[in-house]
């Protein structure tokens, strides 16, 4: 819990009176490797940070998964749309490996909102990190190739290439597992 209120210290200053507030409506969950934290069709009632593990957002499809997102140790994580529109998720969120959650409950979210006098910095906070790491995936899909996005993800994320499955890895910089295994050969 106090890497969170490290991250957001970084970012604001916050009273013991609003961490109390805030880390009152704080739950931990923990799943093992593999466990699914969010179904499609489920309305996401959390929004989270990752104290330990890492998870991979991905619509299921009947031949192959699509993979589109990963969410690390010290992030945010939530199916966001889902979470403040208040409707069913379009996609799934998987833990990779054992994960444990730091979450809030949107109701709870409502009442540091309303509570805190920081709140909502806290927020906006959570919601432009989540923003930028969209944003991001958008532009690196259209403007890089894919070995650029492969390469881009192991300088950034080197744990990645080494605890998740390469099929998984495929479908996140948009090709086939086949593709992935001749740009690996090339570039060793």
């Amino acid at each position: 819990m106090e890497k969170i209120r490290t991250l957001f210290e970084q970012q604001v200053g916050m009273s013991d009176r609003d961490w109390e507030i805030f880390s009152s409506k704080l739950q931990t969950k923990t799943f093992s490797a593999k466990s699914s934290i969010l179904e499609v069709g489920n309305t996401e009632n959390y929004l989270s940070f990752i104290q330990s593990g890492m998870v991979r957002y991905f619509i299921p499809e009947e031949l192959d998964d699509l993979t589109f997102g990963f969410s690390f140790e010290g992030e945010f994580m939530s199916a966001y749309d889902a979470f403040i529109t208040r409707k069913p998720s379009a996609y799934t969120i998987q833990s990779l490996v054992p994960t444990t959650l730091w979450r809030i409950h949107y109701d709870d979210l409502q009442v540091v909102y309303d509570k805190s006098t920081v709140g909502n910095t806290i927020g906006r906070f959570a919601a432009e990190g989540l923003f930028l790491k969209k944003a991001k995936r958008e532009l690196e899909l259209l403007k890089e190739t894919a070995e650029e996005r492969y390469l881009k993800l192991f300088e950034e994320r080197p744990e990645l290439i080494k605890k998740v499955p390469l099929k998984y890895i495929a479908s996140y910089i948009g090709i086939t597992p086949q593709a992935l295994s001749r740009i690996r050969k090339r570039i060793s």
